[in-house]
């Protein structure tokens, strides 16, 4: 039976770069870092959420054909993979800690349906959702 998820993808052109990006301008905490022969696994999570984490794997690493890694990094280039969306409590005001910090925004907070949602890139170039949930939404009522 699935409990849930625990690791999910994110592609990176640079593993410690990545990790940097996720730590100093996010706060997440390194989970793993790891060498395992040809490859380095490194995982990252947010420090209240020990169940979930991001597995940051390299695009020049073990496991991708040449021609599967050549397609994969020109979509994390051009910035067309979306790996995901964080909750937050505060959306306004981490999308102007982050933004601080050096985080590319595609979009700044806005009212939505759900909540208020701001858009962002990692340093590769995959995009999140960053987003506060309304507190009157019920999911299962208003699409369900």
């Amino acid at each position: 039976m699935i409990l849930g998820l625990g690791i999910s993808t994110v592609w990176t052109f640079d593993q410690q770069r990545t990790k940097a990006f996720f730590t100093e301008k996010l706060d997440f905490e390194v989970r793993d870092d790891v060498s395992m022969g040809d490859m380095r696994w490194i995982t990252v999570g947010a420090k209240d959420q020990p169940g979930v984490e991001l597995a940051l794997m390299s695009l020049d690493g073990p496991g991708l054909d040449p021609e599967s890694a050549e397609a994969l990094k020109k979509l994390v280039s051009k910035g067309v993979l979306g790996a995901g969306a964080f909750r937050t409590d505060d959306c306004r005001g981490d999308y102007e800690t982050f933004r601080a910090r050096g985080v590319e925004f595609l979009q700044a907070p806005q009212e939505r349906p759900y909540g208020i949602e701001a858009v962002f890139r990692d340093d590769s170039g995959n995009w999140y959702s960053l987003t506060e949930r309304s507190e009157e939404l019920d999911f299962s009522k208003d699409f369900g």
